[in-house]
């Protein structure tokens, strides 16, 4: 595809109250979108970061199907499926760690193409314009998280339901950008030195020392120059690239890499 024009675009961004959803929304903004939405389930930190920047903000769960109706019962061009939950480590992951993984990190994603995809279909079909589903998928989906199951598995979940939709609508007039960066400077990675979960305190050192922890500014510009450019992948730190071709060219010997990463960052 050949990208999609931002300039007067109306977005829908999750987890926006701050970190990466909200430097994408700010961006929207510099770029010239004509309304940019923001939701969260944090509203007091969403109505303040909706008031900093000037864009409307609807508080609520995007796993809940009547909080993401309301949030997408409006012409809609962008989306931008970014809220995600990071918790639950080891094999010792409670069910409920399991489930809310699975409900925010993907399930939140499906039952937001289901009501926007045909739509954008249709729009496409009569000539008014298709549209653009961005996941924030992490490099967990392409990669591995060391000491979190529940992120990798979700992750790898995202990615996978964002290829599909691309393999299945790219060429119907929906275009699918995927996220996927290491480290960046938000909440979700703070205090991981101070937990006792020696699977948590992995977890969190192989994200912050795997390469370098990003700004969420620098991560909103690269996924937006992503989707202006008509790309599917967006990836702040380039050396993902290289580690997911070493996966596929040779898993054993980028299994055995992971194994020592974890022996040598593990507590």
């Amino acid at each position: 595809m050949s990208g999609t024009d931002l300039t007067g675009a109306s977005a829908v961004v999750t987890g926006a109250a701050g970190g990466i959803g909200a430097a994408i929304a700010e961006e929207l903004v510099q770029r010239g979108a004509g309304s940019v939405l923001i939701t969260d389930v944090d509203a007091d930190r969403l109505a303040a970061t909706a008031e900093r920047l000037g864009v409307e903000h609807l508080a609520g769960d995007v796993t809940d199907d009547d909080h993401l109706r309301a949030l997408l019962d409006r012409d809609v061009d962008v989306y931008f499926a970014n809220a995600g939950v990071f918790r639950g480590f080891g094999l010792g992951a409670e069910e409920d760690d399991w489930a809310a993984s699975w409900d925010v990190n993907v399930m939140s994603q499906v039952r937001a193409a289901r009501l926007l995809v045909p739509r954008w279909v249709d729009r496409a079909a009569d000539g008014t314009g298709g549209g653009c589903f961005v996941s924030t998928a992490s490099a967990a989906g392409l990669l591995v998280q060391l000491g979190s199951a529940t992120y990798t598995v979700s992750k790898h979940a995202a990615l996978g339901l964002a290829e599909w939709l691309a393999a299945t609508y790219g060429d119907r007039g929906v275009q699918v950008t995927c996220l996927c960066p290491m480290g960046v400077r938000t909440p979700m990675i703070e205090g991981g030195d101070e937990v006792d979960d020696p699977d948590a305190r992995l977890s969190h050192a192989v994200v912050t020392g795997a390469g370098a922890v990003l700004e969420p500014s620098f991560v909103a510009d690269v996924v937006l120059d992503a989707v202006a450019e008509g790309r599917f992948l967006a990836l702040p730190h380039p050396e993902v690239d290289d580690m997911q071709k070493m996966k596929a060219d040779d898993r054993d010997g980028w299994l055995a890499a992971m194994q020592h990463v974890r022996r040598a960052v593990a507590p």
